[in-house]
């Protein structure tokens, strides 16, 4: 059985994704759906394939994290796959993904783009997403939107179209797959003690497997399609403006985290330098990107008021 997760936040195509997933599965499935502090109006169409583990209307939001960490609790399947809220998928895709993934594997779909209103896959002429990769942390030193963050890699669209299945450095997080035990036995769990509640998800469930030697890859005998919300939806998270600058903290202590620690952790089989190698060239990063990093580092840093935040300070020696 696979037990699909979806955290909500903001259930504007909560239904619609949840209708697509059961029409669309080929076999048994239960749908997790972890309401992160509000309820969707109107309530969701009652299923028994459908679980429903609502953390409390006047809870202040556990996050995305933490709700993926609730729904794999109560899960059941034999295989995990995490989804967003406002997804379409292919047909059969559970039994797709399935046949092509092993233990320690995580499995991503190829991916579209939504269109919400009509609910149909985009048509502009860009292809879909195959691949991506992780960008050289310090891309634009004093811009705290930079770090250990994904970009896609269309050159490898175009050059590697015969791989039906194939190795990719990194995530979106949209959308991913795996077995219960790669979860149990790798990920464990995701981690919002550094990272907060929503930061660096995919960083941390591709880099866990690959330093762990495991293998991301995706699946394109399979897709899914993804709404980017942009200007015209907007996040929809529904935070208060204190939330919203608490959860902004709390994401540029995870990215700074992410950095530190995935460059440097000794935790693995494997170590990033070993990852960079496996796909190099990547994108931004320069041959001397050990000695560079420290350069760019302090200019990150500096922008920072550290000194009145022992955990920046702590996290800069």
């Amino acid at each position: 059985m696979l037990s699909v997760i979806i955290p909500s936040r903001d259930s504007r195509f909560l239904q619609k994704t949840i209708d697509g997933i059961l029409d669309s599965a080929g076999g048994e499935i239960e749908i997790i759906v972890v309401l992160d502090g509000h309820w969707p109006d109107p309530m969701l169409d009652p299923n028994p394939k459908v679980i429903i583990l609502h953390q409390g209307v006047f809870h202040d939001s556990i996050g995305m994290r933490a709700g993926i960490n609730a729904g794999v609790s109560i899960s059941r399947g034999e295989y995990i796959m995490k989804i967003d809220e406002h997804c379409m998928l292919d047909k059969d895709f559970d039994l797709k993904l399935i046949q092509d993934c092993e233990d320690n594997w995580v499995v991503i779909p190829r991916r579209y783009r939504l269109d919400a209103d009509d609910w149909s896959i985009i048509v502009d002429g860009r292809p879909p997403v195959d691949y991506m990769v992780i960008d050289y942390v310090y891309q634009r030193p004093y811009d705290k939107t930079c770090g250990m963050h994904g970009s896609e890699d269309r050159e490898k669209f175009y050059s590697r179209k015969e791989m039906l299945i194939d190795d990719t450095m990194t995530t979106q997080g949209s959308c991913y797959f795996m077995s219960r035990k790669h979860w149990d036995k790798t990920i464990v769990r995701m981690e919002d003690e550094h990272y907060g509640p929503f930061t660096m998800e995919a960083q941390e469930i591709c880099n866990k497997t690959w330093l762990n030697s495991g293998r991301v890859v995706v699946n394109k005998k399979t897709w899914y399609a993804h709404l980017h919300k942009g200007s015209k939806y907007g996040k929809g998270y529904g935070f208060s403006n204190e939330q919203y600058k608490k959860h902004a903290e709390l994401n540029e202590k995870g990215r700074l985290y992410a950095i530190d620690y995935w460059l440097n952790t000794k935790d693995y089989p494997r170590d990033f330098g070993w990852l960079l190698e496996k796909f190099w060239p990547v994108k931004d990063w320069p041959e001397n990107w050990k000695e560079q990093v420290l350069i760019d580092r302090e200019k990150d840093y500096s922008t920072l008021n550290y000194k009145d935040d022992p955990w920046l300070a702590g996290l800069r020696k």
